[in-house]
């Protein structure tokens, strides 16, 4: 029961209960008003932390089987468009790449690759800033959870580099010496690498498939061209835009260097298991940016590289069952994306999306464009991951900027971004904040301030630049 916020759960059913007796609005379905409200209050509970978000999920399909909102008089049907989510491809892809993913850590790579690129760079706070990310950066394709990348890999690296530079968490005046550098850079960096890959955090997908419901289709590979420019501009200018506004304290870090290649050297020589993990890892890359050659989606993709990581014996059947993360991701996403699916089929996003486009009808879709964009982004004060703002607000976005002419492909990319790179304006923004932030190397003040110049600088780079790019590929 410790799990259970009952205070919250109780405002929860309130606020469904409060939509669902709301006369439904001329032109919208019945079921499709009484699956609004099951949706909304699935939000609000995941967002008030009513209870997690498992929780939540198997609460609103239960309701929606419950109540045959899917399937009025027909509670077969009913259940089975429920339980329609766990059939859908791009959910199994995140829950693959987890598994995947667990390869990285269990072998040790992943802790390599960073230490290798620290023993590389890391003779200054700048360079052991670009050797932590450029970890991340590598690592973010096959592992979908950024949490994961960040809190496994990343976060410990960073914590031990910066306690041996002499920043010790239990001294604030030591704080700034180098630790709250390279919290913010490292923090910052995973919200970059987060939406440079369709597979490098879990909102994506689903950002992809409420597209193509709207008409959007979108692929790893356009993803990551349309991403590549906008997102190693960013990469590049987080480290020395906070070197600038943030500086820490030390200039040099000679010692970093010597202290990764103790840590590779105690590793030893790498394994043959971290060898077919870098097999395996470049094979699932080709599948993934080339797949439509060979007739082959990302999904099997991801399929054919757990297949070999369970051949080789990288893995077995009991590391795939205890990935734990993998297993909750799907059942919730199976959930939100059901439901919003639901939304659009049943009629419900069309007919929001036409009402607020009519009221920016007047708008050229390069004014509105950005307007969307603004509002779209810094909604993410109200959300606790990216996850939940793609569920509550994506469809109906991208939506209102289809209806006003708004190219959609270059939309539906960009509202999948903000939704990541949004997560630096707090400390509860995305999954891996509170991780960095538990460090307390930087202050809730300075954390919030710093989030809020990175997002002006993320959005100027994503329009300047990325609008830039994005005519030269003809996505406008």
């Amino acid at each position: 029961m410790k799990e259970i916020n009952f205070k919250s759960l109780i405002i929860t059913f309130v606020v469904g209960i409060a939509i669902w007796f709301i006369p439904v609005p001329e032109g919208v379905k019945p079921n499709a008003w009484h699956l609004l409200a099951i949706f909304v209050a699935t939000i609000v509970g995941i967002i008030s932390k009513a209870a997690s978000m498992g929780t939540m999920a198997i609460i609103g399909i239960t309701l929606c089987a419950a109540t045959q909102v899917l399937a009025p008089g027909d509670p077969v049907k009913s259940i089975q468009n429920a339980l329609s989510g766990f059939g859908n491809s791009t959910i199994w892809l995140i829950g693959l790449a987890f598994f995947i993913a667990r390869g990285f850590i269990k072998t040790g790579l992943g802790t390599r690759i960073a230490y290798s690129f620290i023993k590389v760079l890391g003779k200054s706070p700048l360079g052991l800033a670009y050797g932590l990310n450029t970890a991340d950066l590598i690592l973010a394709p096959a592992i979908p959870s950024n949490t994961a990348r960040a809190g496994g890999v990343i976060y410990p690296i960073m914590k031990s580099i910066a306690v041996n530079m002499g920043s010790v968490p239990e001294k604030p005046e030591t704080h700034r010496k180098i630790g709250a550098f390279l919290t913010l850079s490292s923090y910052n960096a995973n919200m970059i690498t987060s939406v440079m890959f369709l597979t490098a955090t879990a909102s994506n997908p689903m950002a992809q498939k409420f597209a193509k419901d709207l008409g959007v289709t979108i692929t790893w590979g356009s993803w990551a061209i349309a991403a590549l420019v906008p997102g190693l501009v960013c990469f590049i200018l987080v480290p020395l835009f906070l070197y600038k506004v943030f500086p820490p304290e030390l200039k040099e870090t000679k010692e970093a260097p010597a202290i990764a290649a103790k840590q590779l050297k105690e590793m030893g020589p790498i394994t043959v298991k971290e060898w077919l993990m870098v097999a395996t890892f470049i094979i699932l890359l080709v599948l993934w940016i080339f797949g439509n050659l060979f007739a082959i989606d990302a999904t099997t993709g991801a399929l054919i590289g757990l297949c070999i990581l369970l051949l080789c014996g990288v893995l077995n059947w009991e590391d795939v069952k205890a990935e734990k993360g993998a297993w909750d991701t799907i059942v919730w996403f199976s959930s939100l994306v059901m439901m919003g699916s639901f939304l659009n089929s049943l009629g419900f996003i069309g007919w929001f999306g036409h009402l607020v486009g009519g009221q920016m009808a007047h708008l050229s879709w390069q004014l509105a464009f950005p307007v969307i964009i603004l509002v779209y982004s810094y909604c993410h004060y109200m959300f606790a991951s990216a996850t939940a703002q793609v569920a509550a607000m994506y469809s109906v976005f991208l939506a209102v900027g289809i209806a006003v002419g708004v190219p959609g492909t270059m939309l539906a990319i960009f509202l999948g971004a903000c939704a990541s790179l949004m997560g630096s304006l707090t400390h509860y923004g995305h999954g891996p904040a509170p991780i960095f932030f538990g460090s307390t190397y930087v202050d809730l003040k300075d954390w919030w301030k710093q989030g809020f110049f990175m997002s002006v600088l993320f959005l100027l780079v994503w329009f300047l630049v990325g609008g830039l790019w994005w005519k030269v590929i003809g996505l406008w």
